[in-house]
């Protein structure tokens, strides 16, 4: 039987960055929540050891490849195991879940995002892309099911905790700080020759590969600008990034008198998780304070957009609308995808995206098939151009 005093936790992605930091924020809180749902994409022995400690109702692999080894290893345990892209978009929508964690990387999380808003479940959104995809489909849908998507991402995470008692005063601007990744400072010169290597060594953070390498390139920057007009309602104008290196700020919002709120504390995702699976409470934790005499400057500057021009073109598919911003997000999966594989050079990424941006078809109100097409569409070209360059 559902204890009503807890909350049932379904997680997206248990295998990745922040699905781990996600049932370490469970572990330590587990008279708040149950882990209803486990899922991973190829990590089974990962995911096998989560299931055995947590004791999900159901666990799902998407590889399919995989089943055997995890079902056979969990069926002592009366866990319920299941495979494939049609499994992963219907456990989200079983009765028990109270908030669904979507921590998958990349488009892959639109569907079972929207599944889950439609099955009227709670959206803990680690998942930027499903905004910058089909934001406004989300949206809608959310508003239309009465379901809260409370923003992981950090700097979202800042906006929405500086929001609580300022719902009758209009935001002026709101300002998403960014470290400035492995390379700030650096001009096109500089990037020649960068390796994956380089790139993947982010001087604050601890996260998966494809968005560091997003965050080296601020593509990743570009990509929360997007995301926050969909979770605050705002127009490009009114998103501004800093680079502010020291990741204690993690974002501001500023106000029509011209105050700023700012919400600080030391580059920990488990705090932004634990917000949003909590929320409205705060919960109590015993992790590390940040100590304002151990940071006697926090400085500021602007992004660079000549040498990471990724966070142009972001502003630029966010301006256009339709589905531009699906195209550049396709674009820049298989941007990474092959720079990770060192078939394209790190100056290249955004040359792909740019290219993309240029030749699919612009679409003004696209519909979701639309965007699923859009999708498909891209990652072809993206692929077709990363094969002439590698030849």
């Amino acid at each position: 039987m559902k204890d009503p005093q807890k909350k049932y936790i379904a997680i997206l992605g248990s295998t990745g960055s922040i699905g781990t930091q996600a049932l370490e924020v469970i572990r330590n809180n587990k008279d708040r929540f149950v882990v209803e749902v486990l899922t991973a994409e190829n990590n089974a022995a990962l995911l096998i050891e989560q299931a055995v400690e947590f004791r999900p109702n159901v666990v799902v692999i998407g590889n399919e490849g995989l089943y055997s080894n995890v079902q056979h290893a969990l069926e002592p345990l009366d866990i319920k195991v299941y495979c494939g892209v049609k499994a992963l978009a219907s456990v989200v929508e079983m009765e028990d879940i109270d908030v669904v964690l979507t921590a998958l990387v990349g488009y892959a999380g639109l569907i079972p995002t929207i599944h889950a808003i439609k099955a009227g479940k709670h959206i803990a959104l680690a998942n930027k892309e499903t905004l910058v995809v089909a934001g406004d489909i989300v949206t809608a849908l959310a508003r239309q099911h009465r379901v809260a998507i409370l923003p992981v991402d950090s700097e979202h995470s800042a906006i929405f905790q500086c929001l609580p008692g300022e719902g009758m005063n209009e935001i002026e601007k709101i300002i998403l700080t960014a470290s400035g990744g492995p390379f700030r400072g650096m001009k096109r010169a500089d990037l020649e020759h960068v390796t994956k290597k380089q790139a993947l060594k982010h001087p604050n953070w601890s996260m998966g590969a494809k968005i560091t390498i997003d965050s080296a390139s601020l593509m990743n920057k570009g990509l929360e600008v997007i995301e926050a007009k969909w979770l605050f309602g705002l127009e490009a104008d009114q998103i501004d990034v800093v680079v502010h290196p020291q990741s204690i700020i993690h974002s501001m919002v500023q106000f029509q008198d011209g105050s700023i709120k700012a919400q600080m504390g030391l580059p920990d995702m488990k705090l932004p998780i634990q917000y949003a699976l909590a929320f409205p409470e705060r919960l109590k934790s015993d992790y590390p304070r940040f100590d304002f005499t151990q940071y006697p400057a926090l400085t500021f500057d602007k992004p660079d957009t000549e040498t990471f021009h990724n966070l142009s073109l972001a502003y630029d598919a966010l301006r256009k609308g339709g589905n531009m911003a699906c195209i550049l997000n396709a674009a820049n999966e298989i941007a990474v995808e092959k720079f990770l594989q060192d078939e394209i050079a790190f100056l290249e990424m955004p040359d792909l995206i740019a290219e993309c941006m240029a030749k699919v078809p612009y679409i003004v109100v696209p519909t979701l098939d639309d965007y699923i097409q859009t999708d498909t569409q891209t990652r072809a070209l993206a692929r077709a151009y990363t094969q002439v360059k590698v030849k």
